[in-house]
C-alpha cells in the first residue's frame, strides 16, 4: 500500500477528514473530531496507527509481525501496522474501517446520524 492508497482509504470514509494538529509530518484522520487513523506519510516504511477492540488488538499482534502497539498511544485500543506487504492491503482497509466503526460508534446520536451510519446491529 503506499502513502496515496492509505490517504485515499482514510479519506473514503464518510465524514472523514485530514488534520495536522501535531505537527506538518503527521497525517490524522479525524470523523466527528475524534481520531481514528494516524499516519507519517512520507515515512519509510510506511505505517499507521488504528484503533482497534483490545481482545482484537492482541490476536493481530500474536498473527503479525507488522503489527504492533499503538506507538505513543494507548496500547489497549491501538495497533501500528507497519505496512511492508506482510499484511494484506485488504486487510489494512477493513482495519480502517473497524476503526472508523469504533470511533463512529462512541459519537452521540446526532453526529452518527448526520454521518448515515449505523450500528451492526441496525443493519440488514
Amino acid at each position: 500500500m503506499t502513502p496515496q492508497e492509505l490517504k485515499a482509504a482514510c479519506l473514503a470514509m464518510t465524514g472523514a477528514r485530514e488534520e495536522f494538529p501535531f505537527d506538518d509530518a503527521n497525517s490524522v484522520f479525524k470523523v466527528g473530531g475524534k481520531i481514528f487513523a494516524i499516519s507519517r506519510l512520507a515515512a519509510e516504511p510506511l505505517r499507521v496507527s488504528l484503533k482497534c477492540e483490545p481482545e482484537l488488538a492482541v490476536q493481530l499482534r500474536l498473527s503479525y509481525s507488522a503489527i504492533i502497539p499503538g506507538y505513543h498511544l494507548n496500547k489497549r485500543h491501538w495497533n501500528t501496522v507497519v505496512l511492508d506487504g506482510s499484511v494484506p492491503d485488504e486487510m489494512v482497509v477493513e482495519l480502517i474501517e473497524d476503526s472508523y466503526d469504533l470511533v463512529v460508534a462512541g459519537l452521540p446520536k446526532r453526529e452518527r446520524e448526520k454521518l448515515h451510519w449505523r450500528s451492526l446491529g441496525e443493519r440488514g
